[in-house]
């Protein structure tokens, strides 16, 4: 199993066998879909399948689950807007006029991520949208309440989560470089839910499809 997070333009990938952790940095989906060629599943913090307003159920269910935390959610931007990966103006002009609002400079820096899974070619039934802040309160069954994931509290919370199902501790000793702590956790939570999904134990939000017939949907 694999679990991926985007960092600084990059992505750090977290490959799990049994309770062993590996890391590997990829610089683009195709380096990516390579390096997890032999996983069973690849769960990817990054939105798949894209509404034509911008409106996804999956990411309305993920923020009322997530109360306080919900910021973590960035809003997905309309299709459209993947015309206008290198221009924040033009990103939010389309965004407009699709769904009468722009975008914030945060959701305008996750569009050459966006873009690069939506135009990879891929079986979408392997590799899957998650989110690691809904896996990390999975994980504990919701009795854990999660300080932010920048702070020393935060990051010893989680992984005390993710020790109890692999060996992180051992793992953190091999981090390569480049991704900060809060980065490397959740691309082992990403794996967690992609461990889920391959043995059909996953919560899913939403599942409609997007117009190219696209799963719009996050696994947990």
């Amino acid at each position: 199993m694999a679990g991926v997070d985007g960092f600084r333009g990059r992505w750090l990938v977290a490959t799990v066998e049994g309770r062993s952790v590996r890391f590997a940095v990829a610089v683009g989906a195709g380096a990516v879909l390579g390096v997890t060629a032999r996983c069973r599943v690849v769960a990817v913090d990054v939105p798949m399948g894209l509404a034509v307003d911008g409106v996804r159920s999956c990411e309305q269910q993920a923020r009322d689950e997530l109360g306080s935390a919900r910021s973590s959610i960035f809003p997905t931007p309309p299709r459209s807007v993947l015309g206008h990966v290198t221009d924040w103006v033009g990103a939010s002009a389309a965004a407009r006029a699709a769904s009468g609002k722009g975008i914030s400079k945060q959701s305008f820096h996750i569009l050459p991520g966006i873009k690069a899974f939506d135009t990879a070619t891929f079986d979408r039934e392997r590799v899957v949208e998650t989110h690691p802040e809904l896996s990390f309160r999975a994980m504990t069954g919701s009795e854990v309440t999660f300080v932010s994931k920048k702070t020393a509290r935060g990051q010893g919370q989680r992984i005390a989560a993710l020790s109890a199902w692999c060996d992180i501790d051992e793992a953190l000793r091999e981090v390569p470089d480049g991704p900060a702590m809060d980065d490397v956790l959740d691309a082992v939570a990403c794996a967690w839910s992609a461990r889920r999904w391959a043995e059909r134990d996953a919560r899913v939000l939403g599942g409609e499809l997007d117009p190219l017939g696209k799963p719009m949907r996050i696994v947990i």
